[in-house]
């Protein structure tokens, strides 16, 4: 891939306003936009749920990446593409025992399927896996919350993830990136990364995002 994709999370948004950041995104050079789904069991936190995803879809064009934080993914996939995902990103250690059955769902609605692995988990547990998939997300941090420190160690699994790919998959990093730790992933072959608080924290959005690149 030739260029970088931002994908803002909007968990670090300001949630009365979502539709006016969304707006914002847009404007100041934001490719996808990273929708944190949690629901207080695989992770301990309690984030949004399919309906706020439909009303996201209403107010944009860009690909909605959904990354689902939750137990029995399969139970939801239904809900989340038919409220618009474009892209919907489950967790390997919330399904290792029907990965297929989840990825044959997601991509039974003509989207794009992802699987997410948290800093614990290796390469080679999702091996099988990879050339059935669009989409890896590696966690460089514990997911649940926005604002953690950089896990440098669970970047590194990039390279040997593409060392196990046979076709085209976006690589997308998410947990503590910055203009540092952004580069850092791009350089070892990152094609996707997800940024919450650097980029709305930041007094002047496009600047971050354009740093991220």
């Amino acid at each position: 891939m030739n260029k970088i994709i931002i994908s803002p999370s909007i968990l670090s948004s300001d949630f009365a306003n979502l539709e006016s950041e969304i707006k914002r995104l847009e404007l100041n050079g934001a490719d996808w936009i990273h929708i944190d789904v949690m629901d207080g069991h695989f992770v301990p936190n309690l984030t949004i749920g399919a309906p706020v995803v439909k009303s996201i879809r209403k107010v944009t064009k860009l690909p909605l990446d959904v990354h689902l934080m939750i137990d029995n993914p399969e139970n939801y996939i239904k809900d989340f593409a038919s409220a618009g995902s474009d892209i919907i990103t489950f967790h390997y250690e919330a399904a290792k025992n029907k990965l297929d059955e989840v990825i044959d769902l997601i991509k039974s609605y003509n989207i794009k399927a992802g699987v997410s692995i948290k800093p614990d988990t290796k390469p080679k547990e999702i091996k099988d896996i990879l050339n059935k998939i669009d989409l890896i997300l590696v966690m460089t941090v514990e997911p649940g919350f926005g604002g953690q420190k950089f896990m440098p160690e669970c970047a590194d699994k990039i390279k040997e993830i593409k060392s196990m790919i046979k076709k085209d998959i976006i690589i997308e990093v998410d947990g503590g990136i910055n203009a540092e730790t952004a580069k850092y992933c791009k350089d070892i072959g990152a094609d996707a990364l997800v940024a919450g608080h650097y980029i709305f924290s930041q007094n002047n959005m496009k600047e971050a995002i354009n740093s991220l690149r």
